[in-house]
């Protein structure tokens, strides 16, 4: 079975639907898309535009990180994130880089 990080397009895009209990009729209705587009995504067989890419992340509250693969977690998404984002917009690239290396140490703190 493939780690979290390995997982494809396809595979991460069924996860989150599964996550948010929708079947792929429900998250085609939350989206405006086709069902069958639906289909065709989690099989494979189409991929995304780039504007379904963001529907689809906003019906399913994940980032588009999480549906390309760049990052593990589904969840990594809400107040505290968008927080933190619209903040380091405002930063030095130097204060940019502190923050990192803080971020850094504390996910390390974690393990």
């Amino acid at each position: 079975m493939s780690t979290a990080s390995e997982k494809s397009f396809p595979e991460r895009l069924q996860a989150a639907r599964q996550l948010r209990e929708l079947s792929q009729s429900e998250l085609a209705a939350k989206t405006g898309l086709q069902p069958s587009a639906i289909s065709h995504f989690e099989t494979g067989r189409r991929a995304p535009s780039f504007d379904n890419l963001k529907v689809l992340s906003t019906a399913l509250e994940v980032t588009t990180d999480y549906l390309l693969g760049r990052v593990a977690d589904p969840l990594m998404q809400g107040e505290v994130t968008d927080q933190l984002f619209r903040h380091a917009q405002k930063m030095s690239h130097q204060d940019l880089e502190t923050l990192r290396s803080f971020a850094e140490l504390l996910a390390k703190k974690q393990k």
